[in-house]
C-alpha cells in the first residue's frame, strides 16, 4: 500500500479541464439539448450526448471485461435498486434544470464564462445536496427511497450484464455492452448532417473518455491507497458539496478524484473562455429571478441525491456500467424538463399534456 497523496485530486483536475474546455468550446449542454430537440427539431446536441454515453460504456466494458478495472463496489451498482428515487429524484432535478436553465455541470462551464448566477446555483445545489445525503432530508430520503428499494442481490448487482446473465443462467454481459453500444451507435450516425459534425464527435469523444479516465484512476487508487478510495467517474451534485466543504472547512482529509473533477471543470472552461474573449460577467436581472435560480438548485441538489446522479452521474457514468437506473433516470430528468420548460413558456407544468392531446386530435 502507497500513500498515494494528491495523485488523485490532480488527476480529477487535469481530466475535468479537458472536459470543461471541450464543453465549453462546443457549448455542450443536455437542457439545450433537449430544448433543440423539442422545440427546433434539432438533435445534434442529443446525438453528442448519446454519443458521449456510448463511448464512455465501451471504454469502461472493455476495461471492465479484461479485468484492468473492478466495477463491483460501485455505488451505481449497489444491488439494492432505488426506484423510488429514480423517478422522483430525476422529475425534480429536471424541473429545476429547467428552472435554471442548466444542469450542474453546465452550471460550471457557465461560471468559467462569468456566469455569477451559476456561482449562486452552485452553492445552493452543493449544500442541497449535503442536506439530502447526511443532513435532515436524508431522513426523509430513507424513508421515501432506501426502505422501498427492490433488491437485485439475485444478480449481484443491478447492472443490465449482470441481470440478463442471472435471467438466461449464462453469462451475457459482453453480448448486453455489444447489443446497447450498437444500438446508441446506430441512432447516433442514422443521422447523415450529424456525421459531418465533427466539433460535436470531438467533444463526445472528449467527455466519455474522461470518464473512462475517472474509473481507471479511482480503481488504481483504490488498489494502493492507505485509505480507502471511492470508485468513481463523473458527477456533479454530491461532488459540488464536497467542493465547497473543502473549501469552507479544514478536516485533515485530501480532496478526492470529485472535487479534483469540478474544479477542473470550471478552470477549464475559465481558460477557454479567456482565450477566446469569451468572459462575461452575469447576474440576475431581480429577485424573481433569483428566486427561480435558488429554487432550480435546491431541486437539483435533492434531486440528484434521491437519484444518485445527474444528466452526467446517470445520463453518461452510470450509462458506463449499464446501471439499470440510468434510462429510468434519465427519462424522468426529460419529464421533468419538459414539465419545467412549459411551466416557463406556458405558464403551467401541465401545459404540455394539453399541447400533446390537441395534436393528437388533430
Amino acid at each position: 500500500m502507497d500513500d498515494i497523496g494528491w495523485l488523485l485530486p490532480l488527476a480529477g483536475g487535469l481530466t475535468g479541464i479537458a472536459i470543461g474546455a471541450a464543453a465549453r468550446l462546443d457549448r455542450f449542454c443536455t437542457l439545450a439539448a433537449l430544448e433543440r430537440h423539442w422545440y427546433a427539431g434539432d438533435s445534434s446536441g442529443l446525438r453528442t450526448w448519446v454519443l458521449a454515453a456510448a463511448i464512455a460504456m465501451i471504454v469502461t466494458q472493455a476495461m471492465s471485461l479484461t479485468g484492468v478495472v473492478d466495477l463491483r463496489s460501485s455505488f451505481y451498482l449497489d444491488p439494492a435498486f432505488g426506484w423510488t428515487g429514480a423517478i422522483l429524484g430525476g422529475v425534480a432535478f429536471g424541473f429545476g434544470m429547467a428552472l435554471v436553465g442548466t444542469c450542474g455541470f453546465g452550471a460550471l462551464v457557465r461560471l468559467g464564462g462569468g456566469s455569477l448566477r451559476s456561482l449562486i446555483v452552485l452553492v445552493v445545489l452543493g449544500l442541497s445536496a449535503l442536506a439530502a445525503q447526511r443532513g435532515l432530508i436524508a431522513q426523509g430520503r430513507v424513508v421515501l427511497v432506501d426502505d422501498l428499494a427492490a433488491d437485485l442481490s439475485f444478480a449481484g448487482d443491478q447492472s443490465l450484464g449482470s441481470l440478463a446473465s442471472a435471467l438466461f443462467g449464462t453469462d451475457l454481459r459482453l453480448p448486453v455492452a455489444m447489443a446497447v453500444a450498437g444500438l446508441l451507435l446506430f441512432w447516433v450516425f442514422s443521422n447523415a448532417g450529424y456525421r459531418r459534425r465533427l466539433g460535436h464527435i470531438a467533444t463526445a469523444a472528449v467527455i466519455g473518455c474522461g470518464i473512462g479516465v475517472g474509473w481507471l484512476v479511482t480503481s488504481w487508487g483504490g488498489r494502493r491507497a492507505f485509505e480507502p478510495v471511492q470508485l468513481e467517474a463523473g458527477s456533479f451534485v454530491v461532488p459540488v458539496g464536497d467542493t465547497l466543504l473543502q473549501i469552507i472547512t479544514y478536516t485533515g482529509l485530501r480532496p478526492d478524484y470529485g472535487v479534483g473533477l469540478v474544479v477542473g471543470v470550471g478552470v477549464g472552461a475559465a481558460l477557454v473562455a479567456w482565450c477566446k474573449k469569451d468572459v462575461r460577467w452575469e447576474a440576475c436581472d431581480d429577485a424573481r429571478e433569483l428566486g427561480r435560480h435558488i429554487a432550480g438548485a435546491v431541486l437539483m441538489g435533492v434531486g440528484g441525491v434521491f437519484a444518485m446522479g445527474c444528466t452526467i452521474g446517470q445520463g453518461v457514468t452510470a450509462v458506463s456500467v449499464l446501471a439499470i437506473s440510468a434510462p429510468i433516470v434519465m427519462l424522468s430528468i426529460a419529464l421533468g424538463a419538459r414539465l419545467g420548460l412549459s411551466y416557463l413558456l406556458e405558464g403551467s407544468p401541465w401545459s404540455v399534456f394539453r399541447m400533446s392531446h390537441h395534436k393528437s386530435a388533430e
